[in-house]
């Protein structure tokens, strides 16, 4: 399935919001304890610090939608690059813990923003054919920006003694000028010009440079649902009885994606291999492998999911997932078994989280919801990730203290389960159609 050259360059442009995102999400990992040995946080204050910067994102999630539908995804996308650089600049040259906390705030929301906004308009501006690799590039941005992470962190620790967790955080500012500028170039959504302007001309303008084969099937069908919704615009529509099946898919989604416990994983990976007795400098070289598993393992994703589609990928990663998270407990059971396989075990989950869930759910959320909601819905879905992923990361220190290892992953597992029976029962396949055919069947499906 050969993608058009124009559309792909655009894509590419907005799906570097996804290396940010997955740079900013990190990063910290490599500068965490150097941070509560700085400051002698407690396990509480060290959560919160940590923690801060999603709920951040829990907030740009939330009202990400907002300014995305008022002033169009491009100005939004340019916003978005801009928090990212005020954030790595200041959280480096922070002096002490409140500003810092300050601007690991804003940085999360320009992630939980670009989470809403880039696979949105990425969405809206691919043909069917193609919209699952190309919104799918955002998750291949997000484990590119979490390996550069990981390694330039590894590099920084081998070169700079001290206060290296300062140019660790500073580094992001340059890819975030980078995009900045970038996305000046991009086109404004059609989609979002046919459902917010009305400007039907200048969206078939851009169509036909993005869809030439199918821009006018794509005009005449937003044409016909701007007509059918056009009462149907605001937040609590979501939860309207001809929108809450769709609304309550991007919930659970989003809820499965953290359940797996994907981020306690990603900010605290050289915590959990030091609780299995892996040396500091192994540990902070073992993150380095899991991006590069990371980034294998979602490019086959992005092969895959025009191919086979969005719920076959879904199965491979449950089951993927249940298998190493229980693997990775029973290491840390106390039986006979050599801690040097836990990098293995985690390599296994990562790769099952970029196969399945890394791969499905931007495309998944940014697809099922109508032009007219799709900001509220992509925010709605946003939302309910960030704030799993805040709490999560915020309780992960404690209650790892508290519990012990074994027990979390052992909850993580069962979580895995209880996904892989909601994809088996409620999760429907979107693949190779229009977003206005999959809306229209949603619609018809709910009266």
């Amino acid at each position: 399935m050969k993608i058009n050259s124009y559309v792909l360059f655009l894509s590419l442009i907005a799906a570097l919001g996804g290396f940010l995102f997955g740079f900013d999400t990190a990063v910290i990992s490599g500068a965490e304890r150097q941070i509560q040995e700085l400051w002698s946080l407690s396990d509480w204050s060290h959560g919160l610090a940590i923690a801060i910067a999603l709920y951040g994102t829990v907030i740009g999630a939330l009202f990400g939608g907002i300014p995305a539908d008022k002033y169009g995804r491009k100005k939004s996308l340019i916003w978005i690059g801009i928090l990212f650089f005020i954030s790595a600049v200041g959280s480096a040259v922070a002096p002490e813990i409140y500003s810092f906390m300050a601007f690991r705030f804003i940085g999360g929301l320009g992630v939980g923003a670009s989470s809403v906004v880039a696979p949105m308009y990425i969405s809206e501006i691919s043909p069917a054919k193609n919209r699952g690799q190309l919104v799918a590039l955002y998750q291949f941005n997000l484990v590119f920006g979490i390996l550069m992470a990981y390694l330039s962190n590894y590099l920084i620790d081998l070169n700079i003694e001290e206060s290296s967790w300062r140019w660790m955080l500073g580094m992001e500012a340059i890819p975030a000028l980078i995009y900045t500028l970038l996305v000046m170039r991009v086109p404004q959504s059609p989609r979002w010009l046919i459902a917010k302007k009305g400007d039907f001309e200048n969206a078939e303008k851009i169509l036909k440079r993005t869809d030439p084969e199918g821009v006018e099937e794509a005009v005449r069908l937003a044409m016909e649902e701007k007509k059918l919704n056009k009462l149907q615009v605001g937040f609590m529509a979501l939860f309207n009885k001809k929108y809450i099946k769709i609304t309550m898919l991007a919930i659970f989604i989003a809820l499965f994606n953290q359940l797996s416990g994907i981020n306690a994983i990603i900010y605290f990976a050289p915590r959990i291999f030091d609780m299995a007795g892996i040396s500091a400098e192994s540990a902070l070289l073992s993150t380095v492998g899991i991006g590069v598993v990371n980034i294998i393992a979602t490019m086959l994703g992005l092969f895959l999911i025009d191919r086979i589609g969005r719920k076959k990928l879904m199965y491979i990663g449950s089951v993927g997932y249940i298998i190493s998270l229980l693997l990775i407990a029973y290491s840390f059971s106390g039986a006979e078994i050599n801690s040097s396989l836990l990098p293995i075990f985690v390599f296994m989950f990562i790769a099952s989280h970029a196969v399945g869930q890394g791969a499905v759910i931007w495309v998944f959320i940014s697809e099922i919801f109508p032009n007219e909601l799709r900001a509220h819905g992509q925010s709605m879905g946003c939302f309910t990730h960030w704030i799993l992923a805040a709490i999560i990361a915020n309780v992960f220190p404690l209650m790892a203290n508290q519990f012990g290892p074994m027990v979390i992953f052992g909850f993580f597992a069962a979580m895995m389960v209880l996904q892989l029976i909601w994809v088996f029962t409620k999760m429907p396949e979107t693949k190779g159609r229009s977003l206005e055919e999959i809306q229209k069947e949603f619609i018809k499906e709910n009266g």
